[in-house]
């Protein structure tokens, strides 16, 4: 592993043998403790994800989805616990409209990660349910110093969602979006929390909490019903995976967006690749490309599994993406049809313990704070699932009843010869298949520790042969990028947030090394 290579934005890779690596310095002290109690990496996890509901409010919450793909000590496991559609949405509830509605009741799906948490501790935890909860009580009740991220995507939020039910009352007290540095504090959301503690997550899908969210959704003429929420069961999946260079990358199988990132990295595979530097124009170049070509299958065939006419398995065939691999032309950009789907606000983190335990975890409201529903008296704000189907007719992916919707939020994990190397996830929306390419073949290829692939700067493709990139990125490898016919914006640094936040941490000697994004207020802890 090369310790050498840094970046202008330098942090120093956190190497320990009990890690944790989260969006938020609290969460990750929060994960931390568990581990200090005698808990395990899923602990660790857990205790962080609930946390992050309170200290990062703008990217997850009580109303989010999540998933996991973990390393036991024996063997990997991949847990889908993203809510359905309402059994009430029919495409004929929708007719007329140019595309699924972003805010509001008629975006809300049934949230998972609260079955997540509960599916993963039963399973694999070592403490009780209820005292990983601790933390994120104690940052609910007694208050936390926002940060300086955190309250910038609060403001910006704000401005969007301030008329939607429930969010002024309950996000922007005195009128605004609190500033970085004040102390927040969220007692009703406390007391939701309790509920799902005591209760082993029940409350939310049967519970009062559940009659409340109903109740509320009802005064809109939201379809959500009682029945949506009691039918909701996280699913052990498994994972796809795909070939690099001497690794195996794993994601969670469709309904979600990892299967880009499975099929970009095997169709490098194909390509001179390994023979580039990692911030090369032509590595660069051909990361772009098979991203693309990923992008543009994933748009037109991944849904809920039921309803997908090509089966992952087909999508993730050695002969078809080697077919695809040879569309690339090393010489020029492409445009062959990827879209560019919505911007997202997410959290992700990762956990390993010294028995050989790791966890890749994300939970995620999907566009920021998601619907900007809040239900009064429970802090509970909504995602905005719903908008990730379409209304064209006869795609798998459009809209129905008791359907899961395509999923931009990805976990990922590495293996090699059958031991984990790596859990890691870049939160963003449309970036994050992209990041876990750009973060795959800066380790694997290059020798880079997690922290260096986290500094680098990055690229993001939007529409057509458009291509985004970080400030920081060197203006030969602009200037080449544009030059292959790539139609280049350089994003400002106040747009940082656009091109993700990572979170890795990869086995190391005896150990784990492990690196966190400058581009969110996160770090790394271990001990």
């Amino acid at each position: 592993m090369d310790f050498a290579t840094y970046y202008d934005a330098r942090r120093v890779p956190l190497l320990a043998r009990n890690v944790v690596s989260t969006s938020q310095p609290l969460a990750s002290q929060a994960g931390l403790r568990m581990l200090l109690q005698g808990g395990n990496a899923v602990d660790a996890a857990i205790a962080a994800a609930i946390s992050l509901t309170v200290v990062e409010p703008t990217g997850n919450g009580i109303g989010s989805d999540g998933f996991a793909i973990l390393w036991d000590g024996d063997r990997l496991h991949g847990l889908n616990s993203s809510g359905r559609s309402p059994a009430g949405w029919t495409p004929e509830r929708f007719a007329g409209m140019a595309s699924m509605p972003d805010l509001g009741w008629e975006s809300v799906t049934v949230p998972g990660a609260v079955a997540a948490w509960a599916a993963l501790s039963e399973r694999f935890g070592r403490l009780p349910f209820a005292d990983l909860f601790a933390p994120a009580l104690s940052y609910a009740r007694e208050g936390f110093a926002l940060t300086p991220t955190i309250a910038a995507l609060w403001t910006k939020g704000a401005a969007r969602l301030k008329d939607q039910p429930g969010f002024a009352e309950h996000f922007l007290g005195g009128g605004r979006a609190p500033a970085a540095g004040e102390t927040v504090r969220n007692p009703e959301l406390a007391v939701t929390l309790e509920a799902i503690a005591v209760s082993r997550g029940r409350a939310l899908y049967e519970g009062e909490l559940a009659r409340k969210i109903v109740a509320d959704g009802q005064r809109f003429g939201a379809a959500l019903s009682e029945a949506d929420l009691a039918a909701h069961a996280p699913e052990w999946c498994g994972t796809i995976s795909a070939p690099f260079f001497g690794t195996e990358l794993h994601e969670i199988p469709p309904n979600g967006q990892g299967i880009v990132a499975t099929m970009a990295v095997a169709m490098l595979e194909h390509t001179d690749i390994a023979d580039h530097a990692p911030d090369s124009i032509a590595a660069m170049h051909l990361q772009i490309e098979a991203i693309k070509l990923a992008m543009a299958d994933a748009e037109r065939f991944v849904s809920d599994p039921a309803t997908m006419s090509v089966k992952p398995e087909a999508l993730l065939d050695a002969s078809y993406l080697a077919e695809r691999a040879r569309l690339i032309d090393r010489a020029r950009a492409g445009d062959p049809g990827a879209g560019a789907p919505k911007a997202g606000g997410t959290v992700y983190l990762t956990a390993a313990d010294s028995s050989g335990m790791m966890i890749s975890l994300i939970q995620s409201n999907y566009s920021g704070f998601g619907s900007g529903v809040v239900v009064p008296g429970t802090g509970i704000h909504l995602q905005n699932r719903g908008s990730g189907f379409t209304l064209e007719q006869g795609h798998p992916n459009e809209v129905g009843p008791s359907k899961r919707p395509f999923h931009t939020i990805i976990p990922g994990f590495l293996m090699r010869d059958g031991q984990p190397e790596m859990s890691f996830g870049v939160m963003g929306g449309p970036m994050q298949a992209q990041g876990h390419v750009q973060m795959v073949v800066r380790t694997v290829l290059h020798g880079q520790t997690p922290q260096a692939a986290c500094d680098a700067p990055r690229w993001r493709v939007t529409e057509g042969r458009g291509l985004a990139v970080e400030w920081s990125m060197p203006a030969e490898i602009v200037d080449g990028l544009a030059a292959l016919g790539h139609e280049i914006t350089r994003e400002p640094p106040d747009n940082a947030f656009g091109f993700g936040g990572a979170q890795l941490v990869m086995r190391h000697r005896d150990g784990y090394v492990a690196g966190s994004d400058h581009r969110k207020d996160g770090m790394a802890v271990g001990f």
